[in-house]
């Protein structure tokens, strides 16, 4: 095969019209080649669909990638890993070229596996023309839950954990989870969180895990390297002592964030939380929770990390992934993402390198009355290694099983 290819470059090259093989990869530093070859591509892009606003915003930003001779499809999941098992099929079938996903809303776990198991096209990220706007000092863009990216997924949004509550009924919520545990002694089945593996209810137990650990350096590490019994015990204990006064007694759970916000709406529980600063004013601007819901962060910060969009090594239209992904990190794109009345997801750009007017795209965003400042959010706390999620989710489950 080897010797056929050489014999067909060596003729093109006699020719006068030596050009790359069809196989090869696009060079992500040439951007008007890349441009030029996305040209009529149709990308497929696995990412979540489980929000009217976040598939509202994918479809904007198809609207921006036809401008640019790119159709963009949103293949709609409930699963991230749901992707990942389709490229591992394919490449476990030797389907090495025309991949059926062309981009992945990924971060964390998926991503350590699909690196992990060589099913990532790259690098490629950091040479993206809008990858000059962000900081290149921001550890949370070239990291991923502590997994270095490698240029192998490019960043596109940052979120952090907030919790809500209603000031009505609760002035003062309690700022750490031993005061949670306290207040939830005194108000019984007044709190409830999602029941792992649902990405939410994960993240409970991994600020829970931060907030009570005696050795929080070791979330750095993969789990296998850790004392995992030693770090996770006040954990553990704290979780036993929780669990009774949930909501429900802790004999069933919430099936996702959504089903907080209609608890919280119907009196049920007191406290909420969500992985998007903006999502206590988004559901007060439509109507889902009353106005005196107000947001609040734990005294010692709360997790936060990055969205990234990957490309898998056999996609078929990478050279018009690498464009949506630009777009993705353009000004315009950002700034819409910001604004609550759109999504309101975290930006990755850097002011600093921004021009005057798109800063102004970010400066005339109104915060909605449950948004918290910058200030007010502090600084986000990194996410442990991602083998400890899959660890805590299957250490939960066997501790307190899986209610219906």
């Amino acid at each position: 095969m080897k010797s056929v290819i050489a014999a067909a470059t060596l003729a093109a090259t006699l020719a006068g019209t030596l050009a790359l093989p069809a196989w090869a990869d696009p060079d992500p530093a040439d951007w008007q080649a890349v441009s030029e070859a996305a040209q009529g591509q149709t990308v497929y892009w696995n990412a979540w669909g489980g929000s009217d606003s976040v598939n509202a915003f994918i479809a904007w930003i198809g609207a921006q990638a036809a401008d640019r001779g790119v159709t963009l499809e949103h293949v709609k999941l409930s699963d991230t890993a749901e992707a990942v098992s389709r490229v591992l099929a394919e490449k476990t079938a030797g389907k090495d070229t025309g991949g059926g996903i062309d981009l992945i809303w990924i971060n964390g776990e998926n991503f350590a596996a699909m690196k992990e198991e060589g099913l990532l096209f790259g690098p490629w990220a950091e040479a993206l023309p809008n990858r000059a706007l962000t900081d290149p000092e921001n550890a949370a863009l070239s990291a991923d839950f502590t997994v270095p990216t490698d240029g192998l997924e490019s960043p596109w949004g940052t979120a952090q954990l907030v919790f809500y509550h209603d000031s009505a009924r609760l002035p003062e919520p309690p700022r750490s989870m031993a005061a949670l545990l306290d207040w939830a002694e005194d108000n019984p089945g007044r709190f409830a969180f999602p029941q792992p593996p649902d990405f939410l209810g994960s993240t409970f137990l991994k600020q829970a895990l931060i907030e009570l650990t005696p050795d929080r350096d070791a979330l750095s590490l993969p789990v296998t390297q850790a004392d995992y019994a030693t770090v996770t015990a006040p954990l553990w204990e704290f979780m036993d002592a929780l669990t009774p006064l949930l909501w429900r007694q802790g004999r069933a759970y919430p099936q996702n964030s959504a089903r907080l916000i209609q608890l919280m709406a119907d009196n049920e529980i007191d406290i909420g939380f969500e992985f998007n600063p903006n999502a206590a004013a988004n559901a007060i601007a439509n109507g889902q929770l009353p106005d005196s819901v107000r947001s609040h962060v734990h005294e010692g910060g709360t997790l936060g990390n990055a969205n990234f969009v990957a490309i898998p090594y056999n996609a078929n239209a990478r050279e018009g992934a690498m464009v949506v992904a630009n777009i993705l990190l353009s000004p315009e794109a950002q700034a819409r993402m910001a604004d609550p009345e759109i999504w309101g997801l975290g930006t990755v750009l850097d002011m600093t390198r921004l021009d005057e007017a798109d800063r102004a795209r970010f400066e005339a965003i109104a915060a909605g009355p449950a948004t918290l400042s910058a200030a007010e959010l502090g600084a986000p706390l990194p996410e442990p290694h991602p083998s400890w999620m899959e660890r805590l989710e299957e250490d939960w489950a066997a501790r307190y099983g899986i209610a219906e």
